[in-house]
């Protein structure tokens, strides 16, 4: 085989692989749009993400091409020059896509920021939550302390759960294993509360010991919050930015030796 015969296969070889990748990346990002969602913050960072994370495909392709017409050009003479020319609309769609992913930056950061900014009003909209269900125990806690008769039905109460546990029936009916079970947890719940509710000091220090806890988780996870969305920032967005910078060079460079 001769030289001009490899170099006619290499080149067929190398515009056939490029117009394989670019047509099956656009396919690929058509699909990922589907379904079409496109006023929700997080659809958007998703669909985003997965198109930056292909976003070499088609430049891996666009630069077969340019590397195919360069050997038709450059190396074999005699190749045959007749069809279609590619270069032109690869290069075109080579600074469209530069475009795209540059425009796609901004659209991220926008998004990351709506995105963190609903889960942090979340993470605090919880933990005010469940600071109010340990003040309203307390509350209830504070008022069984001041009242003797609720103390005794307290007291009554917890005899009736020893009772049936020791009988395995209550109210005349017998009690499966995890009934008992879960009688076994509401003893030891309101044993606490009795507890609780005849030592001031302790409920005191309890309530603060449950404030800061919940107060730590609320940091740790306002911290991971935070944190993840700055990975992505970071990770989703330079590359983005590459890769519109990796295009532009491209499709400007091409259409400069074009018109040469």
């Amino acid at each position: 085989m001769s030289n001009s015969s490899i170099s006619q296969f290499t080149s067929l070889s190398l515009k056939t692989v490029g117009v394989i990748l670019v047509v099956s990346s656009l396919l690929d990002y058509i699909t990922l749009a589907i379904p079409l969602d496109i006023l929700n913050s997080q659809w958007q960072i998703n669909f985003i993400s997965q198109i930056v994370d292909r976003g070499i495909v088609p430049m891996v392709g666009i630069a077969f091409l340019f590397v195919g017409y360069w050997i038709d050009s450059n190396v074999s003479s005699t190749a045959n020059r007749k069809g279609f020319d590619l270069r032109l609309p690869v290069f075109v769609l080579s600074l469209g896509l530069g475009f795209v992913f540059l425009l796609l930056v901004p659209i991220h950061l926008s998004n990351l920021r709506l995105v963190s900014s609903d889960a942090l009003s979340q993470i605090e909209e919880r933990a005010s939550e469940a600071e109010n269900r340990i003040s309203d125990q307390y509350e209830q806690l504070e008022v069984i302390a001041q009242d003797p008769q609720r103390l005794q039905l307290l007291d009554t109460r917890i005899k009736e759960i020893d009772t049936a546990l020791g009988s395995g029936q209550f109210q005349g009916q017998n009690l499966n294993p995890q009934q008992l079970q879960r009688l076994q947890g509401t003893k030891q719940q309101l044993e606490n509360f009795r507890e609780l509710a005849k030592n001031p000091e302790a409920l005191e220090a309890r309530l603060n010991e449950l404030q800061t806890q919940l107060r730590d988780q609320k940091l740790q996870r306002e911290g991971r919050a935070k944190t993840e969305t700055l990975k992505q920032g970071v990770r989703t967005g330079l590359s983005s930015l590459m890769l519109a910078i990796g295009y532009l060079v491209m499709g400007w460079f091409g259409l400069k030796t074009s018109n040469k």
